[in-house]
């Protein structure tokens, strides 16, 4: 190792160019944060509007607002750029330290590295800028709304690469090649650290808390949520794997069962809250096969760790656990979490453990029949390649070879065993896609009396029925492209890769595994972004992925070092953990930075900002709704009959029976609106801010037939309106003293 190098006498070589780079950056960003704030179109990415008037007032700017919603700003230059300068100044000093004393550079050369090569990444915001302005003046449309629209991404993508860079410039001076994947032993073992077992709890800690204060706090809602849990009350109370929202048995509305394995925790403790834990913790444990999959790849635990930081904080998989629309629980997560685990032992080489996992996985939705498909495609084809890689090879490798996909040469498949395992990959694809099939066309129509699937729906540029979007797709594929090639597939594919630091794109074989889901997700037209749950089956697809391209880029630095290691005669032998590359650090900062912009948790901007509808005090702290509502609560048996509307309606699915109260028709209701004739009790929540009803009058069975219902008296600041149903004495009784 050599000397570290006095500070006395640093190296100024690199001055003039760090000076450079600092300026530019700091005049760029302040560039570009002037456009971004000055309008609320670009600034509504990075704060709400509340927080955007005050920040621009507090630099001295000025607000207009020419339009109902439209907030025009104008902000001075000067303080902009002193305020960046200031931060930047400060984290040069502090980073220039800190990397100083993990490292063996002077405390002058370590300010000169920072300094150029992180704020390199500060001119990304100023690139952005010069494009919106091209973009604008030539006229350009279509560039122009994708550069508006993806203003918080450029600056998710700056904000990553500085940050990869310090940590990757503060790694302790080490000397050696990164090694080479793990050897066959190696990559059969568990052994997982402590951190990130802990990383684990905390996010199975703050998840499930965030999950349970939405319940108590009376914001969840029943439809494609607490629904689930009225299946499992249902099923163990004789009533059918049905809730009453449902047509009929909810098989007419997916195959998806999964959540009956929970029966057994839920016969000890039955109440939705349950399901949210075992959801949150299925998620997070999605990061130990993340972790074996990095491992095995990289050869490096490091490595490993930092993929499952990576994947705990992709907020993708955030969104499965809190949708955009705070629906918190649906079964299609178990299906990414058997996935992830499945893809391990496939690497692993245990195709029955695997089959398990994806029955487990189809269990979930026939979604997953998308990606299982394609899945058995590239295993029959891999097997094809491989062999013929080992063919080619093995005369000039007589020892134990590891391979370009990081599996241990000695356990290539013989040529009976690429037969069998050809044979498994083709049997997965015909199976599911058979599956499918015939779930979507008879299976699942069969539970509807004959109906197609409600989900043919969200896909009605292409047809009304399966058969027409069949048809359209083969007949007529200029509607498909037209619908698929868009700025919205563009960034949709941008927010599925870019917060893992465009990691899965080293690997594009295994990533295509994902293209059939991707483009049918890029179709649909109520959800086309990462923020609700349809994206979910393609989640474990980039991860394994990104592990796998973190192996390829390991093998690139290790021929790099190598090559440096036999210039300078350098000794390996003592090296137990190589340095880390800058890009595994990317992959990490990627997630947390663009979490910053688009997620939902504690380690996001609208969690933190007041003005935000996800502000943590708005959510995650019960309001006078859920203090009122107890007194509400204890007036309806629970042998009763209730039709409520959707927030509180969670609350009554152990009830006799609990129906919505909407406008949206329900078969148990006839096909009408409104309470089924046999309501015993209406219960309207006045006060969320989704209801439409405030008054008794505007009760549509109240205000028709005033004889049949009861106004029970309101003990609730008015938040809740109940009704009861008289019963036959009643309205004799009420009918005499009217006589």
């Amino acid at each position: 190792m050599s000397k570290r190098r006095s500070a006395a006498t640093p190296n100024v070589s690199r001055w003039p160019s760090c000076a450079a780079c600092l300026v530019g950056a700091c005049s760029l960003t302040a560039f570009s944060l002037q456009s971004v704030l000055g309008s609320s179109a670009t600034a509504s990415q990075f704060l709400s509007g509340t927080a955007h008037v005050r920040l621009v007032q507090a630099l001295c700017g000025h607000v207009e607002q020419p339009q109902a919603g439209m907030i025009v700003a104008d902000v001075d230059f000067t303080p902009l750029l002193g305020v960046v300068s200031f931060a930047a100044l400060a984290c040069w000093l502090a980073g220039g330290a800190w990397i100083s004393r993990r490292t063996e550079m002077s405390f002058g050369d370590s300010l000169g590295v920072w300094g150029v090569r992180g704020w390199l990444w500060w001119f990304l915001p100023g690139a952005w800028e010069m494009l919106r302005i091209f973009s604008f003046s030539a006229h350009v449309d279509g560039l122009a709304g994708f550069i508006l629209g993806t203003a918080s991404l450029w600056y998710a993508a700056s904000l990553a690469g500085w940050a990869a860079t310090f940590f990757s410039l503060s790694q302790r001076t080490q000397s050696g090649p990164l090694p080479k994947s793990l050897d066959a032993n190696q990559s059969h073992t568990f052994g997982v650290p402590a951190a990130v077992w802990l990383m684990v709890s905390v996010y199975v800690v703050v998840f499930t808390g965030m999950n349970w204060q939405l319940y108590e706090g009376l914001l969840v809602p029943h439809g494609d949520s607490a629904m689930y849990e009225e299946h499992l009350w249902n099923l163990t109370h004789g009533k059918g794997f049905r809730s009453y929202l449902d047509q009929g048995l909810f098989l007419g509305e997916h195959i998806q069962v999964v959540h009956l394995l929970l029966l057994p925790i839920y016969l000890v403790w039955p109440t939705h809250p349950t399901l949210e834990l075992c959801e949150s913790m299925a998620l997070a444990s999605g990061a130990l096969p993340v972790f074996w999959m990095a491992r095995r790849h990289t050869g490096s635990r490091t490595a490993g760790a930092l993929l499952a930081a990576t994947y705990l904080c992709y907020f993708p998989m955030q969104y499965l656990d809190i949708e955009i629309d705070l629906k918190t629980f649906r079964p299609i997560t178990f299906g990414a979490m058997a996935m992830l685990f499945a893809l391990d032992q496939l690497e692993r080489g245990r195709y029955r453990s695997m089959l398990l996992l994806l029955l487990v996985a189809l269990s979930a939705k026939e979604d997953y029949a998308i990606i299982i498909a394609p899945l058995g495609v590239w295993i029959a084809l891999r097997q094809t390649s491989a062999g013929r890689q080992l063919a080619s090879t093995r005369p000039h490798t007589p020892g134990g070879r590891v391979s370009k996909s990081g599996e241990s040469a000695d356990e290539e498949p013989s040529t009976d065993n690429s037969a069998r395992k050809r044979l498994l990959g083709g049997s997965m694809a015909v199976g599911a896609t058979a599956y499918l099939f015939l779930v979507v066309k008879y299976v699942i129509p069969s539970f509807r009396d004959g109906e197609t699937v409600h989900y043919v729906r969200y896909f009605s540029k292409l047809g009304g029925s399966v058969n027409e979007i069949i048809q359209t797709i083969f007949t007529n594929p200029g509607v498909l492209f037209g619908e698929l090639l868009t700025i919205d597939t563009l960034l949709y594919a941008l927010l599925i890769v870019l917060p893992l630091g465009a990691l899965p794109l080293l690997s594009s074989g295994r990533l295509a595994v994902g293209l059939p889901l991707f483009g049918l997700l890029c179709l649909n037209e109520i959800a086309n972004d990462p923020r609700h749950h349809f994206h979910a089956p393609l989640v474990p697809i980039v991860l394994w992925a990104a592990a796998a391209g973190m192996g390829v880029w390991s093998r690139r630095c290790t021929r790099i070092d190598s090559a440096d290691s036999r210039t300078n005669q350098r000794s390996t032998s003592a090296v137990n953990e190589p340095p880390i590359p800058w890009l595994f650090y990317f992959s990490w900062t990627s997630a947390v930075a663009t979490g910053l912009f688009f997620g939902l948790g504690p380690l996001s901007r609208p969690f933190w900002d007041s003005g935000s509808r996800l502000y943590w005090e708005n959510l995650y702290v019960p309001g006078e709704r859920a203090e009122q509502f107890p007194r509400v609560f204890e007036k309806i048996p629970q042998a009763s009959r209730v039709a409520s509307t959707d927030f509180v309606h969670p609350r009554f699915t152990h009830h006799e029976r609990s129906y919505d109260y909407s406008n949206y028709p329900r078969k148990v209701n006839e096909n009408k609106t409104g309470a089924p004739p046999d309501t015993q009790y209406i219960v309207i929540d006045t006060g969320h801010h989704y209801s439409e009803i405030r008054t008794p009058d505007e009760i549509r069975e109240y205000r028709e037939h005033p004889e049949q219902w009861e106004l029970l008296p309101d003990e609730s600041n008015g938040l809740f309106i109940v009704l009861k149903r008289k019963t036959r004495e009643t309205i004799r009784e009420d009918n005499v003293q009217e006589g």
